[in-house]
């Protein structure tokens, strides 16, 4: 159960950090080309969303693989986790969003 909550925490803060990171770099970036940083940081943080989840789960198919190998024979548990780890990223990933939006609408 530990490395359950273990890989579900790290999902979480990988996406949090790839959706924050992308979006504060481009807000950076957006300066040199003279462009709105607010306007740059809220674009990058809604497309990136659904790579930091594809980043925090592995990068790959492959825990789309693990959930269809165990839901076809049968074993539910293993689906279940893979599930909640993307679940996770995914909360990561929104939490981040979210806050680069509070951000940019309370910075103007």
């Amino acid at each position: 159960m530990y490395r359950f909550y273990s890989q579900a925490t790290m999902d979480f803060f990988i996406a949090f950090g790839v959706v924050l990171g992308a979006a504060m770099l481009a807000g950076m970036a957006s300066l040199f080309l003279w462009r709105p940083p607010q306007e740059t940081m809220l674009d990058i943080a809604g497309r990136i969303k659904i790579w930091a989840v594809v980043v925090a789960i592995g990068g790959s198919i492959d825990p789309i693989r693990v959930i269809e190998s165990h839901v076809m024979e049968g074993y539910l548990s293993p689906a279940i986790q893979q599930i909640a780890y993307i679940l996770f990223a995914f909360l990561g990933a929104h939490l981040a969003t979210e806050l680069i939006n509070w951000l940019c609408r309370n910075a103007g």
